[in-house]
């Protein structure tokens, strides 16, 4: 018994303590930016993490695909409603109505999925090209510049698919209001 007990106590050192220590110093020096959860910083404060989604309520900025869990990292993950769950086809529905008269479209007008739908964590912080070329014209005319400035730094921010074959072409949603912030 004693024996058994000690040697739990070893491996757990060993498994749990040590070996984490050692992975996030490797990582610490290896990859800084990763493992510090890829944060971004203007002028030394923290804006948000290229990670994970944030709330973009204003017409002035891209709005990133809808949460469940208001962008909360703690409370984070999908909203486990099956395609025939009524809640789920009314928060499509307030969503799509919502977005429709925001971009002051026909009832009818076709938009991305990804607009109406959480993804499964609920803080993805990509969108396709489509959803925000969708959005390009609201943000433009919101912020008095022409839509074809809008969609240059929407094709300047498309990152290719990983390797050049997993995923699909995404863009960061913060990455990009920030750099339309960042227009003269």
């Amino acid at each position: 018994m004693k024996t058994a007990l000690r040697l739990v106590i070893i491996l757990s050192a060993i498994t749990g303590l040590a070996y984490s220590l050692v992975i996030t110093a490797l990582a610490r020096v290896a990859f800084p930016a990763q493992a510090s959860g890829s944060v971004i910083f203007i002028n030394d404060k923290p804006i948000g993490s290229k990670l994970l989604a944030q709330e973009f309520t204003s017409a002035r900025y891209f709005w990133p695909r809808p949460s469940v869990a208001s962008y909360a990292t703690v409370a984070s993950g999908a909203s486990n409603l099956g395609p025939t769950s009524m809640a789920l086809k009314e928060n499509i529905a307030a969503r799509s109505k919502a977005l429709h008269e925001a971009h002051r479209l026909p009832a009818d007008a076709a938009m991305p999925d990804e607009l109406v739908t959480t993804s499964g964590s609920g803080l993805d912080p990509h969108l396709s090209p489509q959803a925000t070329q969708f959005q390009a014209q609201r943000v433009a005319q919101a912020r008095g510049i022409a839509v074809d400035k809008v969609q240059a730094l929407i094709a300047a921010k498309t990152e290719s698919p990983q390797w050049g074959i997993l995923g699909e072409a995404r863009v960061n949603v913060l990455e990009l209001n920030l750099a339309l912030d960042a227009l003269p």
